[in-house]
């Protein structure tokens, strides 16, 4: 129905949060109920001050009952880490969920959250979709898409390529252990590391969709150490410590390596670093081996100035967004990119 309308509430306005409310406000599908937000200082603003355009007529709240008690067809749920039960709360109330959070596809890491979420959605005869970038889009849609044009497939890479001082906020210098000791980086706990459950789910549904099992999943991680300072907004990554990080996670099938996905983080290029890595401009690449050999590159558009803006966060957003018509109105369930099928994004043309 080309006039139907969602009614949709915005949880929480980190970056994805705030490119989600520009985009429901321009595009005449949604209508933005209610926002949620987590900081006392958001609290009363305009949700458009917000997200850095124009006011849109509906302040924040940080009230969760009273967003709880909005009527509304989804929530678009987008917290750094998903909270199951309140999640569940929003299902049983008879709102769709679509989210960025995680839950992207049935794993055995998420079995426990899983079953909680399908009885909610039963309860409240509702669906639950999450998407995104990656994983969401980019380490499984697109590579199962590239499948449907080869007669053979051998081996399946993703590369994820990021500048982090040019295509990533500056706190995440810390967060993700640059400036770091080299061994303490290689042996302690890492950022991306801890999150090799959530990319785990791309890999079981690439396996799910061609028909293979997956009978073990293996990490790698190497990094490079800056040959000189290298200043940032926050401080400076010193000499000789982390500057690079390489994260290698392989899908086996068959006793052999199926999919692997290449998770390159960098602050430099490779006159500055030791070894001299040089993996290029922040990027998403597919390379599937087999028969024909096909790649596929995702990246943002270079300017006339030659500068070169990654979307990241618009991407994250929106590849979600887009499922929101189609999760609204199917049937009620744990609604996964196979199950879902194709999505057709509605309002993305308009003047």
């Amino acid at each position: 129905m080309p006039d139907q309308k969602y009614r949709v509430i915005q949880w929480m306005t980190g970056d994805v949060g705030q490119a989600a409310i520009r985009h429901f406000a321009r595009n005449p599908v949604f209508d933005l109920v209610a926002v949620l937000v987590h900081s006392k200082e958001k609290v009363g603003r305009d949700a458009g001050e917000l997200a850095g355009i124009d006011p849109i007529g509906l302040s924040a709240t940080d009230d969760v009952e009273a967003v709880m008690a909005v009527d509304a067809d989804c929530v678009f749920y987008t917290p750094v880490i998903m909270d199951v039960d309140t999640v569940c709360r929003l299902l049983r109330s008879g709102k769709n969920v679509v989210t960025t959070s995680g839950f992207f596809y049935p794993s055995e890491h998420f079995r426990d959250g899983g079953d909680q979420i399908r009885a909610a959605c039963a309860a409240g005869r509702t669906s639950f979709h999450g998407g995104g970038i990656h994983p969401g889009y980019a380490g499984d849609i697109l590579p199962l898409t590239l499948t449907r044009v080869m007669s053979r497939v051998d081996t399946i890479h993703v590369y994820e390529v990021v500048d982090v001082l040019t295509d990533a906020p500056a706190d995440h210098v810390d967060w993700m252990g640059f400036g770091k000791d080299k061994d303490a980086f290689l042996t302690e706990p890492t950022l991306l590391g801890l999150g090799v459950p959530f990319f785990a789910q791309s890999m079981y549904m690439i396996a799910d969709g061609l028909g293979v099992r997956i009978e073990d999943i293996t990490s790698e991680l190497e990094a490079a150490t800056a040959v000189r300072d290298i200043p940032h907004d926050y401080g400076v990554i010193a000499e000789g410590t982390v500057a690079a990080q390489r994260h290698e996670w392989t899908a086996w099938v068959g006793g052999q390596p199926f999919i692997v996905f290449h998770a390159i983080y960098v602050t430099a290029g490779p006159d500055s670093l030791e070894p001299p890595w040089n993996w290029g401009e922040t990027r998403y690449e597919i390379v599937i081996d087999g028969d024909p050999p096909t790649e596929l590159t995702l990246r943002g558009v270079r300017q006339l100035d030659g500068s070169m803006i990654h979307p990241g966060y618009t991407w994250t957003a929106m590849g979600a967004i887009n499922a929101i018509p189609d999760v609204c109105d199917a049937e009620p369930g744990w609604r996964n990119h196979l199950g879902l099928g194709l999505v057709r994004p509605r309002g993305l043309v308009r003047p």
